[in-house]
């Protein structure tokens, strides 16, 4: 992408501005996040684990509920098998010194999930994840959707393979930059984490003010 367009400055690509869109996919996030949250049903037994930031998976299995689940040693061998089939990146040989003996694993366990969301009684384990991008495709939403899953299909995979007995999903939120969003999209997700029906268009339109107000932050960063 050209430099200097609206769309490079608002993505973490541009170097001058990775620490402010950084910020900016953090301040929609955790209130989207926060407020889903707070607007669960009386009788919802999710429980929101990660609610003031996101936490690599080593972190993660540090925490006994998520001990509980699977094992870090069975954990580790399903995902090493996983990761070993995924193309490494340039960046991620840089960022991890890459070492065939140990990247593999390292990989996996510095893999940070947007969210995660849990149901000890069901045995359900909701990955949630939020990408934000240019809105000017009619086709953001799809695009993004098969990102955020490619990012996180490994923990997916190895969480089904090292404990069959729980369901594992991953459930995205995609937002246009400059506050498009595909309103059924969020309200199907909405309702799959028990947020109450009468808070739900309340929540999503604080969630669009929030996209406006990170994008004029940019924007006026930049400049």
């Amino acid at each position: 992408m050209p430099e200097e367009t609206y769309g490079h400055i608002n993505s973490a690509f541009c170097d001058g501005m990775a620490t402010t869109v950084t910020a900016a996919h953090h301040f929609i996030w955790r209130h989207l996040y926060a407020s889903i949250q707070a607007a669960q049903t009386p009788t919802s037994k999710l429980r929101f684990v990660t609610p003031e930031k996101e936490s690599s998976m080593s972190t993660l299995w540090q925490e006994e509920q998520f001990k509980q689940i699977c094992s870090r040693e069975s954990l580790t061998e399903k995902a090493a098998d996983i990761e070993k089939t995924i193309v490494v990146k340039e960046h991620e040989r840089k960022r991890y010194d890459f070492d065939p003996t140990m990247f593999y694993e390292n990989r996996f366990w510095n893999r940070r999930p947007d969210g995660i969301v849990i149901n000890k009684y069901h045995r359900t384990l909701n990955i949630l994840e939020f990408k934000r991008s240019s809105d000017r495709n009619k086709d953001f939403l799809r695009v993004k959707e098969d990102e955020a899953n490619e990012q996180h299909g490994s923990i997916i995979e190895a969480l089904r393979a090292a404990a069959p007995d729980w369901t594992f999903e991953q459930i995205n939120f995609v937002a246009g930059r400059r506050g498009a969003v595909a309103e059924d999209d969020f309200y199907d997700k909405f309702e799959k984490l028990n947020v109450q029906a009468g808070k739900r268009d309340e929540i999503l339109l604080a969630h669009v003010q929030r996209i406006c107000e990170a994008y004029d932050t940019v924007m006026r960063s930049y400049y």
